[in-house]
């Protein structure tokens, strides 16, 4: 399973990043795909997540309403689509993949994915 994720940068209170995740290899054929992130000193924790065979999604409740997370089935990529940021969203953000045939949108512990990326940096000044 190979994840490769792009978009993060710098961006100013208020406003908004595309994040993308590349998948390839057994990645394409996971049951679930999602979005993690950790700041500095902090545990990873879960962003969102979907369910790529009836696209059901779970969001961490603090981050719903601001974060938009899809698919691009043509391009095979999850999107994470980020609005209204606020400088405690400061983090690097992970995709994370399945596996084949198990996964949960509503596994919150990254100890459930054993799939990841290697993180892209998103930073918001004030």
């Amino acid at each position: 399973v190979q994840l490769v994720e792009s978009g993060g940068g710098l961006v100013q209170t208020g406003g908004s990043l595309r994040l993308s995740c590349a998948t390839s290899g057994r990645g394409l054929s996971s049951a679930a795909m999602a979005w993690f992130r950790q700041a500095p000193g902090k545990e990873r924790e879960f962003v969102a997540a979907m369910n790529l065979i009836d696209t059901w999604i779970n969001y961490a409740d603090s981050l719903r309403g601001r974060f938009t997370i899809s698919r691009d089935n043509a391009k095979n990529t999850l999107n994470l689509q980020m609005s209204r940021l606020k400088p405690e969203d400061t983090a690097v953000y992970y995709c994370a993949a399945s596996g084949p045939g198990r996964g949960s949108i509503y596994n919150t512990s990254p100890n459930k994915w054993p799939y990841w990326g290697q993180g892209t940096q998103v930073t918001v000044s004030s």
